[in-house]
């Protein structure tokens, strides 16, 4: 079955305005901070945003870009939009005409953060006067009309500028607690003049920044409303006050985009950017539940990637859009693949939040599966032919078999050797869990690529000097993991002492309470596990800080505890004596858990380095590797091969 047979709803054109969309998959705004010191897009920004609009998605949003020059974030992070015009750095002409050579319609988001702004350490303007409702501490001003008036005039003319540098389409941001969404939310909203008390008065500012946009730029010209379908936090409005604005919106904007949530208030982010510990789309109940409503067409977004969901969200008129963010960062090519029947070769998010990490430390997109991401200048400029190699690759675990998939694409002759009976290494642990099914779903998927390409699979076949030298490769590349790492003390190697992996795959080994040694992302995830599990678990972190925000809310939900500055320092029979900041301490457990990393297989590894003219390492053999360093490294190894 062809991808348009089996996708037809989702790769249906959609007219908005007068601009065409060639299917109902949109790229929901991401932002990028590599910008340049004016602020303007990088080339590598650039990179990135063409990239994806290769990909095939139908609109393309750059993210967030501020209205005004005042009152704003940290501008390191953010274009100003006047400012960008006063300056004429044509950076974002290129960065439209980049996007839109590529069939998609360049997009760009306008924001205005009102309270959630920052001046000189102080909050700015806002809805009324008083503490911020979300920290008391801070004081805001209320807007005078002249202001009201001066920021309407600013929406417009920042995206007038847009239009007339290339953009087709204006995504106004009316949710997650800025501006917009201040004046709408009671919580925010204590106004009693004309923008403030009743529903009509509280959206009346978001419908006359639209209005005006379509004034300036024409009526054909789409404006797309981002919209909080529920502020989901006590105080912030539900569902009927998404629904309230909505009907506000119909006959004004072109597109209503219903995400949730207030992201200034902690508790509900983790339903505006879905986890591992959140089910994809569940956010799609409030979209559809507006749609009801309004006759403007509706999009959805939140943890969407699973291509039968899509089309089964447009085809039963949940929704007539589906954005994804973190989805077409994983892979921008989903929707080419999958209007061209190659839906099993999609990377589908694991919704780790690697790619929000690594952008906020490192100023770049990167995804711990997808190793071309975060090198996007590089892959638009791959024309070097590389020489036919054969390939060995030692190890069918993540590196091993990115590495085998990446040489194979480019040409060479590929065998890779498994030890064990399957592909897929130490993570094949933990594809029985729930909230970990994503990472099966990729071993699965790569498994497919292994043999699409025609890579040589040989199981149970561990690669040793005798093997090397009998294939005779032209190039090996060395993935063959690492060893948990088991410390000296005393009891170590107890009848009740298991590893991470052993529990994560067969959770019945944990007998009566169970105590956790390490506190990194494996123990506490495993911590969360047992607890669901209804086992009586907790965990010790030698490290003052465990670093355990990602998971705070399951850990709270769970009463999962973890002590810090606790040195395991023998393991008995009924627990674990450990040294803590109070002193020598037993903490009592019938089960002891080890999770504390693993070690390089370094002298396995020196000894089949001299076997071949071209040698690689990566993954664990390497150094302790994530999922997204492993993919990264393999996929670069690889493509060094017969290059040089």
């Amino acid at each position: 079955m062809s991808g348009i047979e089996r996708y037809p709803n989702l790769f249906k054109p959609l007219r908005l305005g007068n601009t065409y969309f060639r299917n109902r998959i949109f790229s929901a705004p991401t932002g990028l901070l590599d910008l340049t010191p004016n602020c303007a897009p990088s080339f590598d920004h650039l990179a990135y945003f063409e990239r994806k609009a290769k990909g095939g998605a139908a609109s393309i949003n750059i993210g967030e870009s501020i209205v005004c020059d005042y009152d704003s974030g940290d501008s390191r992070y953010d274009i100003f939009l006047l400012k960008d015009r006063k300056y004429n750095y044509n950076g974002l002409a290129k960065l439209a005409d980049a996007i839109n050579r590529q069939g998609a319609v360049a997009t760009i988001e306008l924001q205005h953060p009102g309270a959630a702004s920052r001046r000189n350490g102080t909050h700015q303007m806002a809805p009324s006067d008083g503490p911020n409702p979300l920290d008391p501490s801070i004081m805001c001003r209320a807007m005078t009309e002249e202001d009201i008036y001066r920021v309407i005039d600013e929406f417009s003319e920042a995206a007038l500028y847009a239009k007339t540098r290339g953009f087709g389409m204006v995504q106004i941001h009316g949710g997650h607690g800025w501006l917009i969404n201040q004046f709408f939310s009671p919580f925010f909203n204590k106004r009693t003049d004309r923008w403030g008390g009743s529903v009509e008065n509280r959206a009346r500012f978001g419908v006359a920044v639209i209005d005006e946009i379509h004034r300036k730029c024409g009526k054909d010209f789409p404006v797309e409303i981002r919209i909080s379908g529920s502020e989901l936090f006590e105080g912030g409005y539900g569902i009927e006050g998404g629904i309230d604005f909505a009907k506000q919106l119909e006959g004004h904007a072109d597109l209503i985009h219903v995400s949730v949530g207030n992201p200034h208030d902690p508790g509900s982010s983790e339903y505006t950017h879905p986890g591992i510990f959140k089910e994809g789309g569940c956010n799609v109940q409030f979209a559809a539940e507006i749609k009801k409503h309004v006759s403007t067409p509706v999009a959805t977004v939140g943890g969407l990637s699973d291509p039968d969901q899509l089309e089964e969200i447009i085809a039963s008129g949940k929704a007539d859009v589906v954005e994804m963010a973190r989805g077409l960062i994983c892979d921008p090519d989903l929707p080419v693949k999958l209007r061209s029947g190659r839906e099993k070769e999609v990377r589908r998010c694991l919704r780790c939040f690697r790619c929000v990490q690594e952008m906020y430390q490192h100023g770049r997109l990167f995804c711990a599966i997808n190793p071309e991401s975060g090198k996007d200048r590089e892959i638009l400029s791959h024309h070097c032919v590389p020489e036919k190699k054969h390939v060995l690759v030692a190890g069918g675990g993540i590196a091993g078999m990115e590495a085998a998939i990446t040489a194979a694409e480019n040409g060479h002759k590929v065998t890779l050797c498994e030890k064990t009976d399957r592909l897929g290494g130490v993570l094949l642990c933990e594809t029985g869990v729930y909230f970990k099914k994503r990472v099966g779903e990729y071993i699965e998927r790569q498994k497919y690529m292994i043999e699409k390409k025609g890579v040589e699979v040989r199981l149970n076949t561990p690669v040793t000097p005798e093997l090397v030298n009998e294939i005779k490769p032209d190039a090996l590349i060395a993935a063959i993991g690492g060893k948990p790492i088991r410390p000296n003390i005393p009891g170590i190697d107890g009848a009740n002492v298991i590893s991470v992996e052993e529990a994560f795959a067969k959770p019945e080994l944990v007998k009566g309470k169970a105590l956790i040694i390490g506190a990194g992302r494996s123990g506490t995830e495993l911590g969360i596990y047992l607890k669901e599990l209804g086992k009586e678990v907790s965990l010790i972190e030698a490290k003052e800080d465990a670093n355990q925000g990602l998971y705070a809310a399951k850990i709270a939900e769970n009463s999962l505890e973890t002590s810090v500055s606790t040195m395991a320092k023998e393991i008995r029979a009924d627990g674990v004596l450990c040294d803590t900041a109070d002193g020598e301490k037993l903490f009592p457990a019938e089960t002891v858990i080890l999770a504390l990393g693993v070690k390089p297989l370094w002298e396995e590894v020196d000894a089949l380095s001299s076997f071949a003219g071209e040698f690689y390492q990566a993954g664990d053999c390497r150094k302790p590797r994530s999922i997204m360093d492993a993919t990264g490294e393999a996929w670069t190894m690889a493509n060094l091969i017969g290059r040089y």
